[in-house]
């Protein structure tokens, strides 16, 4: 099985974009088209690729890119949910951005690429549906797929693009009408000739997973917006050791080692805070992490750590910056 999308986002190549359309496509949906201050075309991607946007309000966030992929695109297109719930990021975009603003954006990034298959099966959960849209307009545009798409959210009224999917073919199931869909005869049989992609909700992405256990993992790709409680299961205090100084951190159990670190003045970039984007990540120079994120493979396990929600299993760690984003901060007064 793929891991969970890592969305890591890199700021290194900073766009400055302007917002030339804003639209509404459900109560609490908004959608953004940004374009170059010059009118010239824009780094490339593919379907599945996300955009990491500073929103007014400071947090920076991650949205996928919602039209197909291309190689120097005019514009990039992203769909925004209001979370009520959320940390600010997203009611910043409603509230605070409009026509004519300018957005500072991290270039394309994509750990949710598309695989080569004869078959695909796309399930999507609510605004899980902007990558895969993007996915399955790039498909459609090669031609010779076949392409299923199921597309699940609670209500007409608060589907995305429904008139669109409703015409291309896709099942469309609204839990406040039908209830609960049961997914298994879509991924019943296994196939190795097709690949699965979901993107939704952490309840979503778990039944799919527990749906597909009897594929070959390589065929089923997921992607997780919900991300981990930073402290949630088992809290010891560890000492993190900053190898640039050699700077001594202490963390303790209601704090997590990213708060501990900036606490000391280590400047540490970071996006989700929830062990989903990627953007926080350190290099793991000595110590035996308690991996709790959903973005690092296993094999980049013993290499790196992401300090927003992953812990030491024992003794401490020494932990560095990845590149010259994370770096050390003036002391803190």
């Amino acid at each position: 099985m793929a891991p969970r999308s890592c969305w890591e986002n890199s700021l290194a190549d900073v766009l400055r974009l302007v917002v030339a359309e804003r639209d509404e496509l459900t109560a609490n949906v908004a959608r953004f088209v940004l374009r170059d201050l010059a009118g010239g075309p824009l780094p490339g991607y593919g379907g599945g690729a996300h955009i990491t946007v500073s929103t007014p309000a400071g947090p920076r966030r991650s949205y996928s890119l919602v039209d197909a992929g291309a190689d120097r695109p005019e514009q990039y297109t992203i769909c925004v949910r209001r979370d009520q719930n959320g940390r600010g990021g997203s009611t910043s975009m409603h509230d605070d951005v409009h026509t004519g603003d300018v957005l500072e954006v991290g270039g394309p990034e994509n750990n949710f690429p598309l695989e080569q298959a004869e078959r695909y099966v796309f399930i999507a959960g609510g605004i899980g549906i902007t990558p895969i849209r993007a996915m399955v307009a790039e498909l459609r545009a090669r031609g010779g797929a076949h392409i299923d798409v199921v597309y699940l959210s609670r209500s007409a009224r608060d589907t995305a693009f429904l008139d669109e999917f409703s015409a291309d073919g896709a099942l469309l199931h609204h839990s406040s009408v039908h209830g609960r869909l049961d997914l298994w005869p879509y991924v019943a049989e296994p196939d190795d000739d097709a690949r699965v992609y979901c993107c939704g909700p952490t309840a979503l992405i778990d039944e799919v997973l527990a749906l597909t256990m009897h594929w070959r993992p390589s065929r089923i790709h997921v992607e997780d917006f919900a991300g981990v409680d930073a402290l949630g299961g088992r809290r010891v205090p560890f000492t993190a050791v900053w190898e640039p100084t050699g700077a001594r951190v202490e963390v303790r159990s209601d704090r997590s080692l990213l708060t501990a670190l900036r606490a000391e003045g280590v400047d540490v970039s970071s996006s989700c805070e929830s062990g989903t984007c990627g953007t926080c990540r350190l290099r793991l120079v000595s110590g035996e992490a308690d991996h709790r994120d959903l973005v690092l493979t296993q094999e980049e396990r013993g290499e790196y750590v992401m300090p927003c929600v992953s812990r030491a299993l024992s003794g401490a760690l020494v932990v560095a910056p990845v590149s010259p984003h994370t770096h050390r901060a003036a002391p803190v007064s």
